[in-house]
């Protein structure tokens, strides 16, 4: 198993916890998926074992950053999960709340209304 990998296994499970299995080392995301097998492999390398494993960043600032983009593009697969990152990550609802509120300016009210949404699913977890 690659660095990147077991770091993002790592993260991943710390960010997202119950989502893996907490005592199983590697995961074959391949055998959950006839289609493009190697997405989740991809990610959890590049994504959580790359970037949110780098210093320079907090996980808190790293959760702002990922929102804002997220919102952006209206990526409404992801935002639920980020959102859920970000309460790990130290984020109160009411700073949440400020990063939606603050979209509308920048990437227009559909979007922030979009993550509103993903966010209340988040906080029912």
């Amino acid at each position: 198993m690659s660095n990147f990998r077991a770091q993002g296994l790592a993260v991943f499970r710390e960010m997202l916890p119950g989502l893996l299995p907490d005592d199983d080392a590697d995961v074959d995301f391949a055998a959950k998926s006839d289609f493009a097998p190697e997405l989740m492999d991809i990610g959890v390398e590049s994504i959580f074992g790359r970037l949110w494993s780098r210093e320079g960043l907090s996980r808190r600032d790293r959760s702002l950053v990922t929102l804002g983009i997220l919102i952006a593009l209206g990526a409404e697969n992801e935002l639920e999960s980020h959102f859920a990152i970000a309460l790990r990550n130290g984020l109160t609802k009411d700073e949440l709340a400020e990063v939606v509120y603050h979209s509308t300016g920048y990437a227009g009210f559909p979007a922030a209304n979009t993550a509103k949404d993903a966010a209340i699913k988040a906080f029912e977890r």
